[in-house]
């Protein structure tokens, strides 16, 4: 079966362009350096790069170098394993291997959506929940939101 320049152009184009590897280690990165307090701006000038170097870095519309990525990783103050925790089999079938032998169904896009790790809110509130110093106030704080949830999906 022949492949189309139209179909091949678009394979490329998923390779190189917002692979959903390279999304996913750039949510790490953000979720991290968030989680930390840290500005886009101040990992950048750890890095020597602009600030919209790490935005594009974060929003994987750029990839990482191997590198760099030790580097983040450094500064960060986690292994380098971390940007690749809780990828889902849907990523996992995104590398660069897979979609350039055409062995890619999966919707990026809708994994995004669906992903609660990736919104403003769930970092804000991670974050919040961690400036709290007492670990009894922290725990009590989560059992008391683990019995709310566990009561509102029973409805």
């Amino acid at each position: 079966m022949a492949i189309s320049t139209e179909d091949n152009i678009e394979r490329n184009f998923r390779i190189t362009n917002n692979n959903a590897i390279d999304m996913h280690v750039g949510k790490r990165v953000r979720l991290r350096r968030t989680l930390l307090g840290m500005s886009q701006e101040q990992l950048g000038t750890e890095l020597n790069i602009t600030f919209q170097q790490v935005q594009k870095y974060e929003r994987g519309a750029n990839r990482i170098s191997a590198s760099r990525l030790w580097d983040i990783s450094q500064i960060l103050d986690v292994q380098i394993s971390y940007f690749f925790d809780d990828m889902s089999q849907d990523t996992m079938k995104s590398s660069p291997r897979r979609v350039g032998r055409g062995d890619n169904n999966g919707d990026v896009h809708s994994e995004q959506l669906r992903d609660p790790m990736a919104r403003r809110e769930t970092l804000e509130l991670v974050r919040t929940y961690y400036t709290i110093e007492k670990p009894i106030v922290r725990k009590r704080i989560s059992e008391m939101v683990k019995s709310i949830a566990t009561s509102l999906s029973g409805e």
